[in-house]
């Protein structure tokens, strides 16, 4: 068992939810996050915004699959992520469960 930890911005959300499905992920569960960029070492041209930080509407996804399930998620992000022409792209990860009460899935 894995825990599969996906974050991006809040306009790939429906990429991500059709990932999930097609790597057979039935359940998880997401959230709405505010990511945060610190441009306080970047020159004023380089910045977008005059602040010293940037804050992006962002997702969170997470969910215990199977390895297998991880493995072809991970496949699609690497696929999808290589043919968008964007600064900001999905960015997952699979830790492994050590231990964990006995559930069904």
């Amino acid at each position: 068992m894995k825990l599969l930890i996906i974050t991006a911005s809040k306009g790939f959300e429906k990429n991500i939810v059709r990932m999930l499905k097609k790597a057979g992920v039935k359940h998880f569960s997401f959230q709405e996050v505010n990511g945060y960029e610190d441009t306080s070492e970047q020159s004023i041209e380089d910045q977008w915004f005059s602040t010293e930080g940037a804050v992006t509407e962002s997702v969170l996804y997470y969910a215990f699959v199977p390895s297998e399930n991880s493995a072809k998620l991970l496949d699609e992000v690497n696929q999808f992520n290589a043919v968008q022409n964007v600064q900001s792209h999905i960015h997952a990860a699979v830790v492994a469960i050590e231990q964990m009460n006995a559930l069904n899935f």
